[in-house]
């Protein structure tokens, strides 16, 4: 994520990531503040075990853009709100991305969302991801 504060909006996916016993890894590393890091770090992810990346990030939210220009890896961008805006700035910057730079983007504020759609790639190669899936999806039904 971009910045400290925006962990509370955040937290939906570690927490649905860890219901379905997915690790996750997460950092605080702002695309304009510390792009070096954010590098590094990218370049790094698949040697390291990284299968994808859940980026949230407000206002001028280009995070998930910087991230994708550095790998082949999946990456899902969460627009944050705040700002004069309430969000709306970083869901077109989130969304907003040139060709062969693929951002998947869900909505403002929507890490759960985000977390889910990474299950579910994940459930493409892993049978148990994919009934816990399924499960969750009855479950939801059923509310």
């Amino acid at each position: 994520m971009g910045s400290k504060s925006d962990e509370s909006k955040m937290l939906k996916a570690k927490e649905t990531l860890d219901e379905f016993g997915v690790e996750s890894e997460w950092r605080v590393l702002s695309a304009h503040r510390n792009p070096h890091q954010v590098v590094e770090l990218v370049s790094t992810a698949r040697d390291n075990g990284f299968v994808a990346f859940i980026c949230g990030a407000g206002m001028a939210a280009h995070l998930a853009g910087v991230v994708a220009a550095h790998t082949t890896l999946p990456v899902v961008g969460v627009p944050l709100s705040g700002g004069a805006l309430n969000g709306h700035d970083a869901l077109y910057a989130t969304v907003q991305m040139p060709k062969g730079v693929p951002v998947a983007t869900v909505a403002i504020d929507g890490s759960q969302n985000a977390a889910l759609l990474v299950l579910q790639m994940l459930g493409i190669s892993n049978l148990e991801i994919q009934e816990k899936l399924s499960k969750y999806k009855e479950e939801m039904a059923n509310r």
